[in-house]
């Protein structure tokens, strides 16, 4: 059974929910009522967030959506209104980490790819995703990162970090612009969290090596409130907080989820 009825009646479209921090939080928003889309690349990637949610009471479907690819997210959200008739929540997700190279050895096509999945889908979805939401207005949630805000010593990241620090100032200008329309628009910026996105990560370049520059910790690690990456379930819980009318006056704000990781 669902556990409480906050988002009852409310539409949400996940994108990248079939792992991690998108599982998580899919989860999070059926238990507290809402309908879910879940929007991956392949139906398989969202199979066992479908499945928990099914087993929780909760409504979900599933539409196999290369969010990068403008026909396709136009495609997923005809499903999306055909399906359930309104949108409430986006948690613009899906992501990668992309090829780690130095800049001068990053290939073209590479940068490209990050730049896509991260940013030009981020854009697409949202987009797509303002004449469903200015009917009744809606929420709109931006996954970001603390790499391209806070953090630029990640060495061979720069294609991530410039695609994360794009979201951040395209989240703040959308905040702005819709306003009017009582849609909000927040960018979450997680540190280490255990997900599985590394699976999605190109192999370390060898290159790496000549531009790296010592940086040391203090004991216990780069992870001063608990010593521990951060679990999905937590960055759902702002997730959740952030869909729901607890945030009604929040909008335009980048929320650091990291256990204080970001200002060592």
């Amino acid at each position: 059974m669902i556990r409480n009825e906050q988002l009852h009646g409310r539409v949400a479209l996940v994108t990248g929910g079939g792992s991690g921090i998108g599982k998580a939080s899919a989860i999070h928003l059926a238990r507290a009522g809402a309908k879910i889309v879940l929007a991956d690349l392949k139906e398989e990637d969202a199979k066992d967030t479908k499945e928990e949610i099914e087993a929780i009471g909760g409504d979900v479907m599933v539409i196999e959506t290369d969010v990068s690819k403008e026909d396709e997210i136009e495609q997923c959200y005809d499903q999306l209104i055909k399906r359930f008739g309104r949108l409430d929540v986006i948690f613009a997700n899906a992501g990668v980490n992309g090829r780690i190279t130095p800049i001068e050895d990053m290939d073209v096509n590479d940068w490209t790819q990050t730049i896509d999945t991260n940013l030009k889908s981020t854009f697409l979805t949202v987009k797509h995703a303002i004449p469903h939401l200015k009917k009744d207005g809606g929420s709109i949630i931006i996954t970001s990162s603390i790499n391209g805000n806070r953090v630029f010593s990640n060495f061979g990241f720069s294609a991530y970090s410039t695609s994360k620090a794009g979201q951040m100032a395209f989240g703040k200008m959308a905040a702005l612009e819709l306003a009017k329309y009582h849609i909000r628009v927040n960018i979450i910026c997680p540190g280490a969290i255990q997900t599985n996105i590394g699976e999605n990560t190109h192999p370390e370049n060898e290159e790496l090596k000549k531009i790296k520059i010592p940086v040391e910790y203090p004991e216990g690690g780069n992870q001063p409130l608990e010593h521990r990456p951060g679990k999905p379930e937590e960055v759902a819980d702002l997730i959740l907080f952030l869909a729901s009318e607890a945030s009604r006056h929040i909008t335009g704000t980048e929320l650091f989820i990291d256990g204080a990781e970001s200002l060592l």
